[in-house]
């Protein structure tokens, strides 16, 4: 529900009435803050709602005029209202600054007007990944490796990507200056671009991986996000595309509403999707449509970072017996949660609303809750209904409650989704993993010098090819940054993680020196879960045989136990 003045009164009734509004959405807040104890002894005198405002009234008047540093009366009722939020102990509620409910509108809607690039911070600078196909910063020529010193005038030593966001972005047709410095390049380099409207989309790879098997990945269920699958299934069906790997690992989910609408594209009119359950009311959502591609075969990825209305989607396709889901077991995500604007229209309340269940009535949320750091800003525009990552441990099968998809196999809640096979990521496996723990602090140094040596390869154009080799003489390079920049770690380790090192070069210089898609495509080919998904595919003729392959996998003990450390 959006919550907004009636634009009848007059602006000093509008005034009193939000004056009120104040104080008793947050009368029980500030109490809370500064000691349960004066709410009960409020409630002990008089117990109505006029007393209790008129306790938080003391109390904010209190603050406002004895406490020992100043604070500003408009803090004062923020810091109320946080408080508040605070006080339900829920990890996905909270109050929304202006800044914060820009952010998610932005991540959910993917439009912003901006110049179009993505960015990270390398030996303390802002550093540009790749700028976005089409937008203001690839037609002025700015390129993957420049380092932005200066962003309209300020100096960016120092900023997160955050800060450097909070400069690029702005109004659209609006402009804003760049000073780079470019590896190979003696002087600095000026660009004045006008900022445009940047549309990012979901589906970031679209592909064939082999004769007849396709593959799209989906980053987050955005407001385009089931346009944008159709489309991509619509491009590799006409490629010849007969099995689809649908990827949803690390996504953290997004609107309900279109998490429900790509599940419709692979379920039958009538099939339920999902169901939420209020404190007072309950919805089912069923399939709406005819499915589009009824003989397509659909292996769907998750892992421990699928979230919320990814799980609504994998949990749908399985319960349904439409897809084999592969990977290891997702965050456990089962409540949602609904934004609402407040009376000063720029900030929001995000606020748990229902709890959701797949078609077969199985709850996936898991017992413990994460510390409100591992939240997503997933959230929509207000009023609708966003379900956010939530995490904790996960529970053994024999602990969890067994549920019957259709065809009576049997699916687990209380803990994730739980895949039909199971398949340790790469980084698990491979000791990529254990690398950055024996790094330990010196993780982010030792990202620097990996994007050095990167630039260095792709100034020097020594790769042409995503299948290039790490040679000892790339290696070489990347040490003796690693040791310029003091990171603790000896030549002994270095060499005896050689493949790990390697691995994580190839991929920095792939995507520095060719691009992301590059890197994407030397990524797909360590990807363990998706040779797993092309060997279930290999000559399956329906989707009940990749189903029963699965089953008959796991009952051999053929799966990998992903690792959770």
């Amino acid at each position: 529900m959006q919550h907004t003045p009636d634009t009848n009164l007059t602006e000093s009734s509008a005034d009193r009435l939000r004056a009120r509004a104040f104080i008793a959405v947050t009368a029980l807040t500030l109490a809370l803050v500064l000691g349960g104890w004066l709410l009960q002894r409020g409630l002990h005198r008089g117990g109505g709602s006029f007393d209790r405002a008129m306790l938080f009234e003391q109390v904010r008047a209190r603050v406002a005029k004895d406490f020992v540093d100043s604070i500003p009366e408009g803090d004062l009722f923020q810091k109320a209202a946080e408080g508040l939020v605070r006080e339900l102990h829920d990890p996905h509620s909270g109050y929304l600054t202006p800044e914060k409910l820009r952010s998610l509108t932005e991540s959910t809607s993917g439009h912003y007007a901006g110049i179009g690039i993505q960015i990270d911070v390398r030996d303390g600078w802002i550093t540009i990944v790749a700028p976005l196909p089409g937008t203001p910063a690839e037609r002025a020529g700015v390129q993957p490796g420049d380092r932005i010193v200066a962003i309209d005038g300020k100096n960016t030593e120092g900023f997160s990507p955050d800060d450097a966001r909070g400069l690029l972005r702005g109004a659209n047709g609006s402009s804003v200056t760049l000073v780079i410095e470019r590896p190979g390049v003696a002087s600095r380099m000026s660009f004045t671009l006008a900022r445009g409207e940047i549309r990012v989309h979901s589906v970031r790879h679209v592909s064939m991986i082999n004769n007849d098997v396709g593959y799209i990945d989906l980053t987050i269920f955005s407001d385009s996000s089931a346009a944008e699958v159709q489309q991509a299934v619509e491009k590799l069906r006409g490629l010849g595309m007969k099995t689809l790997v649908f990827d949803l690992r690390s996504n953290p989910g997004g609107l309900l509403e279109q998490g429900i609408e790509v599940a419709d594209l692979f379920l039958d009119s009538g099939q339920p999707i999902v169901s939420v359950r209020g404190r007072d009311a309950a919805q089912s959502f069923a399939d709406g449509a005819k499915q589009k591609w009824p003989d397509l075969k659909l292996i769907t990825l998750v892992d421990e970072h699928s979230a919320s209305a990814s799980e609504i989607v994998a949990g749908a396709l399985q319960d349904h017996d439409r897809a084999v889901i592969v990977g290891s077991t997702s965050y456990g995500k089962g409540s949602a949660q609904s934004v609402f604007r407040l009376l000063d229209s720029a900030s929001a309340l995000k606020l748990t609303t229902a709890r959701w269940f797949t078609p077969s009535g199985r709850s996936i949320q898991k017992s413990q809750p994460p510390s409100p750091a591992a939240d997503d800003d997933d959230d929509d525009t207000p009023a609708k209904s966003v379900p956010a990552a939530d995490s904790g441990s996960e529970l053994p099968l024999s602990r969890r409650v067994p549920f019957r998809t259709d065809d009576g196999r049997v699916v687990y809640g209380g803990g994730g989704i739980t895949p039909d096979l199971l398949v340790a990521p790469s980084d698990s496996i491979n000791g990529t993993r254990g690398f950055w723990r024996l790094i330990g602090a010196g993780a982010p140094k030792f990202r620097d010098a990996l994007t050095e040596s990167a630039l260095a390869a792709k100034g020097a154009h020594i790769v042409s090819s995503p299948d290039f080799e790490v040679t000892d003489s790339l290696r070489q390079s990347l040490w003796r940054r690693v040791t310029q920049k003091g990171i603790k770690l000896d030549r002994t380790h270095f060499d005896s993680v050689s493949a790990v090192v390697n691995r994580l070069l190839g991929l920095e210089i792939a995507r520095y020196a060719l691009g992301p898609d590059a890197e994407f495509k030397r990524r797909l080919r360590d990807d363990r879960v998706i040779a797993a998904a092309l060997e279930l595919s290999n000559g399956a003729q329906v989707e009940n045989d990749l189903l029963r392959r699965a089953g008959e996998r796991r009952a051999a003990k053929r799966e990998d136990i992903p690792h959770t450390s």
